[in-house]
């Protein structure tokens, strides 16, 4: 059974990390509609200092302020994305733990290949990583079945199997935690930015049958500004794309490190007994 104060760590770390991203979408969208109101719908962004106006020639702010009401909602998806991206990023340095983890778990395969457990025990306290935090589960049940006795090779085999399996499920929700959001706002950013495209095209050209007389200039401006949504949700996906599958990989790289291992683990005591 995984170490009791190892699972009060974890779970105070998964509320923690739980509070966190129920505030992050929220405080994300408050930032974005002040920044969309005050920053971007700024007079000196436009023209006469007027926001229901055109957006100054080459004023950025301006021209993303008229891509409309989903601007600010892209706006929070982006946010959001880059502010998971770095929690992640600090939370995979920490269960990386120091220094290289293949090489880690090389080491401790050798330190079991020549029984010195203790040696393997040290070099875990020293990584301080999630797969340090395994193999160190398996090792204490690897020398409580040994100190035991009356088990079977392969009732001991399992015990160790069933040891790293549950110290392996503690660590792995903290690593996955938020990866649904990214993967979630992947697909919507686009999606967004294209109804954001289509409701300001159906706008700009609404104005044009208002207007009677077609006016080039004014088409190509409303377009360009309904595009901006376009950009946006093109950005917010593509970055959450990246860092998403970034993640996995190095999650899975982490998980690769911990079956190995614990296969080594197993091999070494069958090879003993």
């Amino acid at each position: 059974m995984a170490n009791p104060s190892t699972q009060s760590t974890t779970s105070q770390g998964s509320n923690v990390s739980s509070l966190f991203a129920a505030l992050v979408i929220p405080i994300a969208f408050v930032i974005s509609v002040l920044v969309f109101i005050f920053i971007m719908g700024s007079g000196s962004n436009f023209v006469d200092g007027d926001p229901t106006k055109e957006a100054i020639q080459g004023n950025y702010l301006g021209i993303i302020h008229k891509g409309g009401i989903l601007v600010p909602i892209l706006m929070t998806a982006l946010l959001t994305v880059i502010t998971f991206s770095i929690e992640r990023i600090l939370t995979l340095a920490k269960a990386k733990g120091s220094g290289n983890v293949a090489a880690f778990v090389k080491r401790v395969q050798a330190q079991l290949n020549s029984g010195d457990i203790s040696a393997a025990n040290a070099e875990c306290d020293k990584q301080k990583g999630s797969v340090a935090n395994v193999i160190k589960a398996g090792l204490k049940k690897y020398q409580e079945v040994e100190k035991q006795g009356g088990l079977s090779k392969d009732q001991a085999l399992l015990a160790i199997q069933k040891e790293v399996e549950e110290s392996t499920a503690l660590e792995l929700p903290m690593l996955e935690k938020n990866l649904a959001v990214i993967a979630t706002i992947a697909p919507i950013g686009t999606l967004l930015g294209l109804l954001g495209t289509v409701l300001g095209m159906i706008r700009a050209f609404a104005a044009q049958a208002h207007a009677g007389q077609p006016d080039a200039v004014q088409l190509s401006q409303g377009i360009s500004e309904a595009l901006v949504n376009t950009a946006f949700g093109i950005l917010t996906s593509a970055l959450a794309i990246i860092v998403y599958n970034y993640f996995t990989n190095s999650i899975d790289s982490l998980t690769y490190g911990i079956d190995e291992a614990g296969y080594s683990l197993q091999q070494n005591y069958a090879e003993k007994h």
